[in-house]
């Protein structure tokens, strides 16, 4: 098997989970977050920079990397690992969630999506067998099975007909796997409790090394959000990763791993830096703000970094002059906070004290109104 996970210790207070995740490319204490890398590049980030903000795991996205630069392009570097020279452990999505955010440019057959590429309009195909093939090709530690990914509110007829394609393409997936990367069953089935419950069954039957929870924060409540991972974690197997796909709000993360949740990944800590909302331990600011123009304090006065010289004055300026180096200092901040927020929390479940930690944390960072 190519990846193991070791459940170390489960807090007394909350059963959250602390735990070690077995990869080729190094052990990661989970919960942990993953930056996503969508095109073999955090954006902003050098690789140097990303290894000092992340626990050693992020992302690749397969369906991007498929349109540009190719598959091809990327295997003859040896995988995305040897195309960014990143010497850390890789996972990469399968292009499920293109199925979702693209569409007014694709239709979903049995066979596989037929999508029309989003810049040039030429027609592209993708299945279940395909994306396994360009994952193998990318050669990340970590693969995702090909799904559809329902909107929040389709209808119970439509997430359950998408729910067992969904299956069946999960199934032909694993049939064409011919490498020994970790693949993950994904589970579907919208915000019904009984399609969740059914998805999650026949994926443990199948036997995946992982399992990774999918559409959610995709539009739903919070509320909902949090209910389905209630009703879902208990179902999965105690002894593999579980993964909540596209989820980095830090009150998300929290809730989420109090649900049983140990891999988390999103493209919001970053989007969000670049258009200059930093996470700090103090809450949320918006540096375009006027009442930083002559604020000489750091971004973060709780966060030792390489950025904390900085001024929240000058990094205001560089958003306003557009320049490049602000959203540098700013994503190089979200991540760092994340970092250091992910490294509390495993800390507050090994001493059994999560739910305490939530309470101050939500305090201190303005969650409490």
């Amino acid at each position: 098997m190519a990846i193991r996970f070791e459940l170390i210790h489960t807090c007394k207070q909350s059963g959250a989970r602390y735990g070690k995740l077995h990869t080729p490319h190094g052990v990661f204490e989970t919960p942990i977050f993953m930056p996503v890398g969508t095109l073999a590049t955090v954006k902003t980030l050098t690789p140097e920079e990303i290894k000092e903000v992340s626990d050693g795991l992020i992302l690749g996205n397969t369906y991007h990397l498929w349109l540009q630069p190719g598959e091809d392009i990327v295997a003859a570097h040896g995988g995305i690992r040897g195309f960014m020279k990143w010497d850390g452990a890789l996972l990469t999505d399968s292009g499920g969630f293109q199925v979702f955010s693209l569409t007014d440019m694709r239709k979903i057959k049995e066979e596989g999506v037929y999508f029309r590429h989003h810049k040039s309009g030429e027609s592209l195909f993708l299945s279940p067998e395909k994306a396994i093939e360009i994952q193998e090709k990318l050669g990340a530690d970590i693969i995702m099975s090909f799904d559809e990914c329902p909107p929040s509110d389709a209808s119970y007829q439509y997430t359950k007909d998408s729910l067992m394609r969904t299956l069946r393409w999960a199934k032909r997936g694993k049939d064409a796997l011919k490498s020994d990367q970790a693949l993950f069953g994904i589970v579907q089935g919208g915000l019904y409790e009984d399609l969740r419950t059914y998805s999650a069954e026949k994926l443990v039957e199948m036997d995946f090394p992982g399992y990774s929870i999918g559409g959610l924060s995709v539009g739903e409540s919070k509320e909902d959000m949090y209910r389905i991972l209630d009703h879902v974690n208990p179902i999965l197997p105690k002894d593999k990763p579980r993964y909540l796909m596209g989820v980095g709000s830090p009150d998300d993360i929290v809730e989420g791993v109090i649900r049983g949740v140990d891999m988390f990944d999103c493209v919001l800590p970053t989007r969000n830096a670049r258009h200059g909302t930093a996470f700090t331990t103090e809450g949320r600011i918006q540096i375009r703000n006027k009442k930083f123009e002559l604020d000489f304090s750091p971004l973060d006065p709780n966060l030792e970094t390489p950025i904390s010289k900085y001024s929240k004055s000058y990094i205001r300026h560089l958003f306003k002059a557009e320049e490049i180096l602000g959203m540098r200092i700013m994503t190089y901040q979200n991540l760092a906070f994340l970092k250091q927020l992910m490294k509390e929390i495993r800390q507050a479940i090994l001493e059994d004290r999560l739910l305490d930690y939530k309470k101050e944390f939500f305090n201190r960072y303005g969650y409490t109104k």
